[in-house]
């Protein structure tokens, strides 16, 4: 059940009503119910069978009874034991059902479950973190159903208070959170899935273009992936907020980022948050790395004894963040090792960046020299994307080939956008869309622009919202014989 869909409207208004219903010390339970309900509709669910459901309760059993091993003995080696017991399981569940031909059989929301668990797990061992002695209490932290669909990825100790108090009906909470909602689905209906008629097209023929119609292509898919996975968190913080649960950000204007390590800083952020403390921090404090600077400092000199070691665990972590989206090769480069490239790279050239910039005086905070960094970090991030679209690594070489070769006008040839139903005004549509939702991202940075929407008079604010909602259901593409697409991101990491 897409959460676009009009019957996960009437499901989410319907639950909405009966979780103020029910009393105050049911409502967590009200929602673990939902949960399970909603997993057993998904169409994961409907296609491989019922029982997999079976395998989120089986992370979960196993996270559990680790951590209540972790918190009672006072034995170092048998709490890495059952660390090491229930990591093992869920991580290999995890690549056995994902990576290893057997897609039917993937439960909804397994990359992220699996390590919101293990994120649990790792506080508890690591004794930064309370543990839960509830099992279906750590259910519904693990599987909570809007994030099951495409995250974020939480961590315990922020969630614990919010997933299980009571909370009373909270007019301005819910209000405010289906504004949000609105703004997910003009994101993901407008814009996305018609962004997606030019993408596909140029990616699926490449061949049959250049130049410049390759890169409008690569733009294309650029904004509707940001769109469709932005616009997937507005839907799933919106609706988590009208039931009184605030869910961490997970994007923070990503194309306002002057280099690839702030773009990732502002991009699915609960990810980067999560590889670094318990992947890349981890690496660093093994035997192997804390002796590594000492063994190359006779050889490198002390900073390049320590940008080795450092480069090498982020090379870890980088092929990790591109096995996680799909543990093929063109998610391990185009999402992964190229980014490491471009950070390593940069790291290694400032030296020589900031004589550059000393001799042709450039004055760093300019707003032209911003604005220069703004557009290399999108077209390097751009870049990547190429790899990350195709499915063979040698098709994206190609096309990025192709990306150079003459002036390249196919696409804007009589016939091949209005053959894609992308005339002009399907075009203005998109462009009216991206700067308004554009608007909405920048100044979200310094305000919440609903408590500014709030401040506005009654016909206003209900002038403006309404406006909202009938753009978004006269102009989204959905309804009798039109079915949104999945969101992209939730087919890369199901």
């Amino acid at each position: 059940m897409s959460i676009t869909s009009f019957s996960f409207l009437c499901l989410f208004a319907v639950s909405l009503l009966l979780y103020y219903a029910v009393p105050k010390k049911a409502q967590w339970g009200f929602l673990l119910l939902l949960s399970i309900g909603y997993f057993l509709t998904s169409d994961g669910v409907k296609a491989g069978g019922w029982y997999l459901i079976f395998y989120p309760l089986a992370a979960v059993a196993a996270v559990y009874f680790a951590a209540l091993m972790i918190d009672r003995t006072k034995e170092q080696k048998k709490k890495r034991a059952a660390l090491i017991c229930a990591v093992v399981f869920c991580v290999g569940l995890l690549c056995t059902l994902k990576f290893f031909g057997l897609g039917l059989l993937v439960p909804m929301g397994i990359s992220f479950y699996t390590l919101t668990l293990l994120g649990y797990l790792f506080d508890v061992y690591y004794e930064i973190g309370p543990v839960q002695k509830n099992y279906a209490k750590l259910l519904l932290f693990g599987c909570y159903f809007p994030t099951m669909i495409s995250g974020p990825i939480l961590k315990y100790g922020e969630m614990e208070k919010q997933m299980y108090e009571s909370r009373r009906f909270d007019y301005k909470r819910v209000t405010f959170g289906m504004q949000r909602m609105i703004l997910g689905f003009l994101k993901k209906l407008v814009i996305s899935e018609r962004l997606a008629l030019i993408a596909n097209e140029v990616f699926n023929n490449y061949q049959s273009y250049s130049g410049i119609s390759i890169w409008v292509g690569v733009a294309a898919f650029t904004f509707q992936l940001y769109t469709d996975f932005d616009g997937c968190m507005d839907i799933v913080l919106g609706l988590s907020e009208c039931f009184g649960i605030r869910l961490p950000e997970n994007f923070s204007a990503p194309f306002l980022a002057r280099s690839i390590s702030e773009y990732w800083r502002r991009w699915h952020i609960s990810l980067g948050n999560w590889l670094k403390d318990y992947l890349f921090y981890p690496l660093l404090r093994t035997k192997f790395f804390m002796t590594l600077p000492k063994k190359l400092k006779d050889k490198l000199g002390k900073k390049r004894a320590k940008q080795v070691t450092t480069f090498s665990a982020m090379f870890i972590l980088w092929f990790a963040i591109g096995y996680w989206h799909g543990g093929t090769w063109n998610y391990i480069i185009g999402s992964g090792l190229l980014h490491w490239f471009y950070i390593v790279s940069g790291e290694l050239m400032e030296p020589l960046f900031v004589k550059w910039r000393a001799f042709f005086h450039v004055n760093v905070e300019s707003k032209g020299f911003i604005l220069f960094q703004r557009v290399r970090t999108f077209v390097l991030v751009m870049l990547g994307l190429v790899f990350f679209r195709n499915a063979q690594v040698l098709d994206a070489v190609r096309m990025i080939g192709r990306g150079f070769m003459g002036l390249g006008t196919e696409l804007f040839a009589p016939g091949v956008l209005s053959g894609l139903s992308m005339d002009w005004i399907e075009c203005t549509i998109v462009l009216v869309s991206l700067l308004f939702t554009s608007w909405i991202s920048v100044k979200s940075q310094k305000e919440d622009m609903r408590e500014k929407l709030a401040a506005l008079p009654m016909a206003v604010r209900w002038a403006v919202l309404y406006a909202l909602i009938f753009y978004v259901i006269l102009l989204g593409k959905y309804g009798p014989g039109y079915s949104a697409s999945e969101f992209i991101y939730q087919n890369f990491k199901v």
